[in-house]
């Protein structure tokens, strides 16, 4: 890696010294030992919405071998899974959640050393249908009790939420009649984002909220800015990048990411899609009106979607405010509106673009083993990507957490 692009990443690295000792206090001095990165403290994710019908065993064989290759590969360069807690499918009658599933999904995923995102728990789109029957009181009520639920029953597995999605255009969304942009009509934009957070954080007060929106306009930064004059404990801004017409490029990416880091918020780029076939016609305004029977992925899009992707990553990862990126979907089967979106096709294979974003995150963003020797007073010091890390000694293995924060480790042999 040259000067400047070593440069760039300072933000993602930590310096730390290390003091081995014995039980009996004594230094370990003079001695070779290993260290070898293990996990990446960036969020590095991808929905994970096939883990529902694996985890829950429901799967025939011939699926269920498919279902677990693909997550052989998504696990190989991801370490954060988001999972869908769309209201109208996980409580499609009402005082039957679907909760058993979504924590045994949620217990794989952790169980594969995977942090858990739930995909929302506020949102006017696939919502409760049995809302409608509803007063705009009860409906508020209702959304308010799904969320203390929700957010309880999987405080220590699911410990991040997009809480309320897509608020720009909710109060004045026209497709069809919903509860939530009824409520969101009549009690204000902020209103109802202060509602939905304030019941969120009572629930879990360690948990990140985040606000998550497509639209990236001035109208998103004027909310975001009246919600936190509302005291609305936002964690992180979300912001979808949804690339069917094409990709943003670096010069807009770097505008947006200038404009929304002046809250000096966490940036978590939610959704991220970038095409391996055609692009969708820049004349659709809402992307779901373009509906097409075969959407294939081709060889010359698949090059693109590569180069593009690489472009992305390394303008998102340079920028200090960002903590996550999560891939809109991994594979092409299933993918929202059937584009030809994923990083696998829809037989599993894998496209260019896995392939260049695996060199990225595993190696050219990962620090590889390094031997080192400790000094005379059993210390060492050592540079690396902030994350997890194992560190041999006579055969001996440990782990520690490299922090921007960290100074001295001490660690008793």
């Amino acid at each position: 890696m040259n000067v400047d692009a070593a440069d760039k990443l300072k933000h993602r690295k930590g310096i730390v010294k290390i003091r081995l000792t014995k039980k009996d206090g004594s230094p370990i001095k003079d001695t070779e030992i290993t260290v070898s990165q293990v996990k990446h403290k960036f969020l590095f994710g991808c929905g994970a919405f096939d883990s529902l019908p694996l985890a829950n065993d429901e799967l025939k064989e011939n699926d269920k071998a498919k279902i677990e290759e693909r997550f052989k590969k998504f696990l190989d360069i991801f370490n954060y899974a988001t999972i869908p807690f769309y209201w109208g499918r996980f409580e499609p009658e009402k005082g039957k959640p679907d909760t058993n599933r979504l924590k045994k999904a949620s217990e794989w995923l952790v169980s594969k050393g995977c942090l858990v995102k739930g995909h929302p728990l506020c949102w006017h789109t696939v919502t409760a249908p049995w809302l409608l029957n509803m007063r705009n009181e009860e409906i508020l009520k209702a959304q308010l009790y799904r969320i203390k639920r929700e957010v309880s029953d999987f405080k220590g597995l699911v410990d991040i939420w997009d809480v309320i999605n897509e608020v720009v255009i909710m109060p004045i969304f026209d497709k069809y009649d919903n509860g939530i942009t009824r409520i969101c009509k009549e009690l204000g934009r902020i209103r109802l984002v202060k509602e939905v957070f304030n019941e969120a954080k009572k629930a879990n007060p360690d948990a990140v909220l985040l606000i998550n929106d497509f639209n990236t306009s001035i109208s998103y930064e004027i909310l975001i800015e009246g919600c936190l004059e509302a005291g609305i404990p936002i964690d992180a801004i979300g912001i979808q990048s949804h690339m069917h017409q094409g990709y943003w490029g670096v010069e807009k990416t770097l505008e947006i990411l200038e404009r929304f880091s002046r809250f000096n918020i966490p940036l978590h780029f939610t959704e991220n899609t970038l095409l391996s076939g055609h692009l969708m016609p820049p004349e659709i305004e809402d992307l779901n009106d373009y509906q097409i029977s075969d959407w294939p992925s081709t060889p010359d899009g698949e090059e693109r979607q590569a180069m593009e992707i690489i472009k992305h990553y390394k303008t998102l990862f340079s920028h200090p405010m960002v903590e996550s990126i999560t891939w809109w979907n991994f594979c092409d089967e299933n993918a929202w509106l059937g584009a030809p979106a994923g990083l696998l096709r829809r037989d599993n294979s894998c496209k260019p673009s896995y392939y260049e974003l695996k060199k990225l995150i595993k190696k050219e963003w990962w620090t590889h083993p390094t031997r080192l020797v400790t000094n005379n007073t059993g210390e060492f010091e050592f540079t690396g990507f902030l994350g997890e890390y194992e560190l041999i000694i006579d055969n001996i293995k440990l782990h520690f957490n490299l922090d921007k924060n960290s100074t001295l480790i001490e660690i008793t042999v």
